[in-house]
């Protein structure tokens, strides 16, 4: 008996079964275990019903996915728009220049705006203590990325690049001079990140100290919407 009810487990429950139904017939009679027996076997169907294996199979056959549940939480937008201002700083002689280049994703020419003293040492030095004169486009080493130290790149729509690069030269056309104190390389890239809305740092930072801050104040943001007043 024993090797049949490991061979059918079966069998080892209906066993266990009749073992009640005989232990209540010897207390409370026959027609209790009787009416036990079968109660005990009712229960034994229902929780092993023979088609369970059957059954889950046509539900999960028929049961259609579910969709995940809807939240009203909209996603933040991440495309990124055509056009863009890139902040970097680059290293030099002394403590380094900051300028930007900006222009179009799909196109590899670039435009550099930048405020550095015109000519050679000698400007640069008196520039410390007096305005001297400068230039606005690019300079040695702007367009060499192997003396990049510093990078923060913004997109913008059509739109707005219109609006911020008119800018842009518009600021280049009216900045005639140059001072390390006051209207200096970064005083110069901040005034552009200001119209564009961007929160600028204290301009008397290092060139690279001065690109890292500025996107450290923005959180990183890649993308910039103006204002509509803007322009």
């Amino acid at each position: 008996m024993l090797g049949m009810t490991r061979k059918y487990p079966g069998l080892q429950r209906l066993a266990g079964v009749a073992l009640l139904a005989a232990s209540v017939s010897l207390g409370a009679g026959s027609s209790s275990a009787q009416q036990l027996t079968a109660s005990a076997d009712h229960q034994q169907q229902d929780v092993f019903p023979k088609s369970a294996a059957k059954h889950a199979e046509s539900m999960a056959a028929v049961t259609p996915n579910v969709p995940p549940a809807r939240s009203d939480v909209k996603p933040r937008a991440t495309t990124r728009g055509p056009y863009y201002v890139d902040f970097r700083a680059r290293t030099a002689a002394s403590y380094g220049h900051a300028f930007v280049w900006y222009g179009k994703t799909s196109e590899k020419e670039v435009e550099v705006a930048g405020l550095a003293p015109a000519g050679d040492m000698l400007p640069y030095i008196l520039g410390h203590v007096l305005f001297v004169p400068a230039e606005t486009g690019a300079t040695y080493g702007d367009l060499d990325e192997q003396y990049l130290t510093a990078s923060y790149r913004v997109y913008l729509s059509e739109a707005d690049a219109n609006k911020v690069f008119a800018y842009i030269k518009h600021l280049q056309e009216t900045s005639p001079v140059w001072n390390a104190a006051t209207a200096n390389c970064t005083a110069f890239i901040g005034r552009i990140a200001t119209f564009m809305g961007l929160n600028a740092p204290f301009h008397l930072l290092k060139p690279e100290e001065y690109v890292n801050e500025l996107r450290e104040l923005n959180g990183g943001r890649k993308t910039v919407q103006l204002e509509p007043d803007r322009g």
